[in-house]
């Protein structure tokens, strides 16, 4: 049997707004006293305490802890559930500041390029370039794991929607590359073969540095000496070439080679007008 007041009940649910759960539902008529702390208890509750002993969750927040999981356990590491046991918070809170992985991989692009910083013309705009390779260099071997990300990965949004922090290097760099004497396409044209070689060098770089850290200089060059001579005779005179490896040293000799050719492009030798060939 049904009472009236349990078919007023049952037709107020049938309404969305009206329906309460009783785990919603909390009544409690008779007036508390408020409460006491019992003597010498702590100022702060311990939850609130562990609570108030986070940080706030912020997108800058996220981002630098992203950075730090990917420095130490790499790219694939990175996961939205792992990051949050990182930040000791619900993985879906991180969707509030950051829309995805893809967001969060931009997001640890920003943060690094953010720390590069073009240093300013003393001495020239091929000085600025060097200073500038150097810093990148050091930039990305503080940071290994994020350079396959840097280089290889194509950004989720456009151009011109991409965070300030990576813009403002373009920025920077193509206005060296104007006040050298460069026209606007060509200092764009430089501009990549400039950055072309940053990342080719650091990947290469990179690639040298995994190598066996147990394998000796003599053991490597050992092993490159029993290749077959008919098919590897180049790489058997450089041998001992191959077996050491300087990645300032290679860097410097890389730019060298690129001022040549965009100092030719600046200075191009006038063209030579080829006599007609004797009349017979």
């Amino acid at each position: 049997m049904v009472t009236g007041s349990q078919h007023f009940q049952t037709n107020m649910c049938k309404r969305r707004d009206f329906c309460v759960t009783n785990e919603e539902e909390e009544v409690d008529p008779v007036p508390t006293a408020p409460f006491r702390k019992p003597p010498g208890s702590p100022a702060t509750p311990p939850a609130a305490a562990s609570t108030a002993g986070r940080r706030p969750l912020r997108r800058e927040v996220i981002l630098a802890a992203a950075l730090a999981l990917v420095d130490e356990r790499g790219l694939p590491a990175l996961t939205m559930r792992r990051l949050g046991q990182v930040l000791d918070r619900d993985p879906m809170s991180l969707y509030r500041h950051t829309a995805n992985r893809d967001a969060l991989l931009d997001g640890i692009a920003e943060l690094v390029f953010d720390q590069l910083v073009i240093p300013n013309g003393e001495g020239g705009w091929q000085a600025q370039l060097r200073r500038t390779a150097t810093d990148f260099r050091a930039l990305c071997l503080a940071h290994p794991n994020v350079v396959p990300l840097l280089a290889t990965r194509p950004p989720s949004t456009p151009l011109g929607l991409q965070p300030l922090a990576i813009l403002r290097p373009l920025e920077q760099l193509l206005q060296v590359f104007l006040d050298a004497g460069f026209a606007a396409p060509a200092a764009l044209h430089a501009y990549r073969a400039y950055f072309a070689l940053l990342y080719g060098h650091v990947l290469n770089e990179l690639q040298e540095s995994v190598a066996d850290p147990d394998e000796t200089e003599h053991l490597l060059r050992l092993a490159l000496h029993r290749l077959p001579t008919g098919q590897f005779p180049v790489i058997r005179q450089l041998a001992t070439e191959l077996s050491h490896y300087n990645g300032a040293v290679e860097l410097e000799l890389g730019l060298d080679m690129l001022m040549i050719g965009l100092q030719a492009q600046l200075n191009p030798k006038p063209k030579t007008q080829q006599k007609p060939p004797p009349k017979k």
